[in-house]
């Protein structure tokens, strides 16, 4: 059963260390991937594979609202420029979100083994 307190955990450290990571291109986003996975799978505990799991579901839930958000950036951005600029603003952020959740998808996989590795050190 997936413990929802260690996934919201993971994705808040996730946020908060990818925020601190941008001064690190690449590096700051790697770390907080690890130790957001690692935090949630040690706070899920069970073995390997809850931890895995928790730690998958943190790092695939950040890439997704980071989706979400760049939508609905571009998509108001686009309105500031009148009706064809949010139609074009939509269409691009839409696009935008389905590129950040398919590599978010992939990039969670680093959560994911962190998350394993945090279920380790717990029990």
């Amino acid at each position: 059963m997936t413990d929802w307190s260690a996934v919201v955990s993971g994705f808040l450290v996730i946020v908060a260390l990818g925020i601190v990571g941008l001064v690190i291109p690449g590096v700051g986003q790697l770390a907080a991937a690890l130790l957001g996975g690692g935090v949630a799978g040690y706070k899920a505990g069970g073995g390997l594979a809850s931890g895995f799991w928790h730690g998958l579901l943190a790092g695939s839930f950040s890439g997704v609202v980071l989706g979400l958000v760049l939508f609905v950036v571009l998509s108001v951005t686009g309105l500031a420029f009148g009706p064809v600029g949010g139609a074009i603003g939509s269409a691009l952020g839409f696009g935008t979100f389905l590129v950040v959740v398919a590599v978010a998808m992939v990039a969670a996989v680093d959560s994911a083994v962190g998350g394993a590795v945090g279920a380790l050190v717990a029990g």
